[in-house]
């Protein structure tokens, strides 16, 4: 069983919509793939739906991009199985209207530098639960102004430190988040620690008993931190689950989807876990 459990549509920041998702899923040989899309569990039914009738299985899921109080660090929190998606509306929701309000600052900024209609950037973003970064920088190189999406522009415009339209978003706090996926019945599993620098906090989540699991596979991770993942997890009895991080053109390197996998037994511990079929 091949299994790709991080997976982004247009429905966040993806290029490709939910039914050609599962299509290339279909077409990689995959027998599962989550849709993980950010702070939003909009396109799970349709997908699940959408995947039946194709034979693929669709793991209903979600991204939250979080906030470590104690370090200041982006984490982001993938959720799986949950059963009672409508108690964490109002989660998605603040996430949502937090986003929102830093990317139209943002964006008014970058319409002072370059002189785009704004139809450019929101038609890129049809679809979307929200505007991302990722509409911006497909505008401005439609437009001419670069590129690439991730290119020396991006940075000059998005770095945390340095960029020149950069507004911080007020994310919830890790802990909080992770103990409202589990309120609603969901599976918490801390994506990419080596991204965003989260070793301490996945640390402390795994002797705290907080986490399911760590996403030890992806396209990032170093063999040695894979060889730490996989040590971490066995002695706390953490799922490992792996995947692409797909967004389509949006990706940040060359992934198709199912270049990153979950193995077949830790879906099975989780789908036990979750008490699913």
């Amino acid at each position: 069983m091949a299994a790709d459990l991080h997976c982004h549509t247009k429905m966040s920041d993806g290029t490709v919509s939910i039914e050609e998702l599962v299509l290339l899923a279909k077409k990689r040989g995959l027998s599962a793939v989550a849709i993980t899309d950010r702070d939003t569990f909009a396109g799970d039914g349709r997908a699940v739906i959408f995947g039946k009738r194709k034979g693929i299985e669709v793991i209903p899921g979600a991204e939250f991009t979080t906030i470590d109080d104690k370090t200041g660090r982006k984490v982001n929190i993938l959720c799986y199985y949950c059963p009672h998606p409508d108690r964490l509306l109002g989660l998605c929701r603040k996430i949502a209207e937090a986003r929102k309000r830093a990317i139209l600052i943002m964006l008014h900024k970058i319409l002072q530098m370059y002189p785009i209609p704004v139809d450019m950037v929101t038609h890129r973003a049809q679809g979307s639960t929200n505007i991302f970064k990722q509409h911006i920088m497909h505008a401005l190189m439609d437009a001419g102004y670069t590129d690439a999406i991730y290119g020396k522009l991006y940075y000059q415009l998005f770095d945390p430190k340095e960029g020149t339209a950069y507004i911080p978003v007020r994310y919830p706090e890790t802990r909080d988040v992770i103990r409202q996926i589990h309120e609603a019945g969901g599976l918490a599993v801390l994506a990419h620690p080596g991204k965003y620098d989260s070793y301490d906090i996945l640390l402390e989540l795994a002797k705290g008993r907080a986490i399911d699991g760590i996403e030890a596979f992806y396209p990032h991770n170093k063999p040695e931190d894979v060889k730490g993942f996989r040590a971490l997890a066995q002695h706390y009895g953490l799922i490992m689950t792996g995947g692409s991080d797909f967004r389509g053109m949006y990706s940040l390197q060359e992934t198709p989807i199912g270049s990153f996998q979950t193995e077949d037994d830790q879906l099975e511990r989780m789908k036990r876990k979750a008490k699913v079929g």
